[in-house]
């Protein structure tokens, strides 16, 4: 028998591929999905125990989407070349240390460098992707797959339930310390249990220049609202200056994905109108996902006795998990609509309700049911909108071109949720009281009607397209 058929044999060898060693990928996807999403409900409480405005508190869960969109479009390559176990595990790693750093953090840049380095997790699913496509069959592969990826959605839910009772039963410090704790022991039955799989060798290298250039871009402007929005703000000079950095850095970044033999991501892309449409979509509509992500838990922490609700961390949680079951609901939801009705028909139905739903908790925001609601209504037409709009990409470009194009919107989703979360913290921190630092009412007034225009944006968009289409 040649050694070629041996390896083959191995590879599909259930004494290699047992279901513990499924189990351990599984479990270490609800580990990582709940690290990822345990500050969302606590944010109120970390910047009232950090001392930080809502601009600076947006940061925290920054920092990590920042190094996911940057992560996302190279890990596959990483473990293409090199092994997709031996990059997972060494991700894994990085993770623990970032997970470390965020709980023993005395103050918020300790956190953010946690948060930077926890952001590499993203990186876990397209490496649990190609484990399981090297070594299953593809029908066993497909039920993998989809139970990684539902895992990680439920791990995200048990973050948001565990944040509260752990920050305010404990401290917010175990709020990363436990579920570090379970990446580190899952991280380690995976090394054991998962067979190594074979690197693919590749004529191209990693966009190392890319990665950095996209990261630059993303901090200097985040942080740049930050300065811009904190107490006294900048004189014109200095934030004509942070402009000119950004876009620097923009221009640089783009430059170099243009030239690069195997880019990050690929900008050629964008010269089909299908393509470039989608992203501009995908953009609009998660800078508002990004935008209520941030404002809603900001309103439930105000106290009662002004107009907010004085939600502790646990009340927030139970207050946003319909949301989350909403969000991970409208995943599968968006890839039927897309088939039956058109992404754009499922875009137009998604920005009306997003659009309506926001713009009316400007005046509507009295009763928590009315919160909990709007995150519900949202969280499924955002979900479902740039679902249908991943699905509907990936069918129109050439097979060739399907990873590239669906791997842009991947990053632009991450990108547009954390421009979102920056703007809606900054708008926040413009409009707070220099005495108490509490956000005015006006101040989520607002940010909410803001965040509906930007909804209503992707109705011109999809406006546009039409007219185009019929000249």
């Amino acid at each position: 028998m040649s050694k070629k058929t041996l390896a083959s044999e191995a590879v599909v060898s259930p004494v290699r591929i047992g279901r513990s060693a499924g189990a351990a990928l599984g479990i270490l996807a609800l580990a990582l999905g709940a690290l990822q999403s345990v500050v969302e409900p606590a944010l109120p409480l970390l910047q009232r125990e950090l001392g930080v405005s809502p601009a600076e508190g947006a940061l925290i869960g920054n920092a990590l989407l920042v190094t996911g969109a940057v992560v996302t479009p190279v890990a596959g390559k990483l473990g293409d070349r090199y092994g997709g176990k031996r990059v997972l595990v060494r991700l894994m790693a990085v993770v623990a240390a970032g997970g470390l750093l965020a709980a023993l953090a005395p103050n918020l840049p300790v956190l953010l460098l946690g948060q930077v380095l926890q952001g590499v997790m993203v990186g876990a699913l397209p490496l649990s992707f190609i484990l399981v496509r090297k070594h299953l069959t593809a029908g066993q592969s497909q039920v993998a797959m989809g139970l990684v990826v539902a895992l990680f959605t439920g791990g995200g839910m048990v973050g948001t339930l565990i944040a509260g009772p752990l920050a305010e039963g404990l401290s917010w410090h175990w709020m990363f310390a436990l579920p570090t704790i379970a990446i580190v022991v899952t991280t380690s039955f995976v090394a054991r249990l998962m067979p190594h799989d074979p690197p693919i060798r590749s004529d191209h290298g990693i966009d190392w220049p890319g990665v950095v250039l996209l990261s630059g871009t993303l901090l200097a402007f985040m942080l740049g609202l930050v300065t811009v929005t904190r107490d006294g703000g900048l004189p014109p000079l200095a934030v004509g200056a942070l402009v000119v950095a950004v876009a620097a850095l923009a221009t640089g970044w783009v430059a170099v994905e243009r030239r690069a033999a195997s880019p990050m991501v690929d900008l050629r892309m964008l010269a089909k109108p299908a393509v470039w449409r989608s992203c501009v979509l995908t953009l609009v509509i998660t800078i508002t996902s990004g935008m209520v992500l941030l404002l809603l838990p900001q309103l439930f922490a105000v106290s009662a006795d002004g107009y907010g609700f004085g939600a502790g961390t646990t009340d927030i949680g139970l207050f946003l998990l319909p949301g989350a079951v909403a969000g991970a609901v409208s995943d599968s939801v968006g890839g039927i609509a897309a088939r039956r009705f058109g992404p754009y028909a499922v875009v137009v139905g998604g920005g009306v309700v997003t659009a309506a739903t926001v713009i009316a908790l400007a005046s509507l925001h009295t009763e928590a049911w009315q919160l909990v609601l709007a995150k519900v209504l949202t969280a499924f037409a955002a979900g479902a909108a740039t679902t249908a709009l991943l699905a509907g990409t990936a069918t129109v470009v050439e097979t060739k071109d399907t990873g590239i194009a669906t791997g842009l919107l991947v990053v632009t989703r991450v990108i547009g949720v954390a421009l979102g979360v920056q703007v809606g913290g900054a708008i926040l921190a413009a409009g707070a009281d220099p005495m108490t630092g509490r956000p005015a009412e006006a101040a989520f007034a607002t940010g909410f009607t803001v965040a509906g225009l930007v909804a209503a944006l992707s109705l011109l968009v999809v406006r546009i397209k039409g007219k185009e289409a019929h000249a």
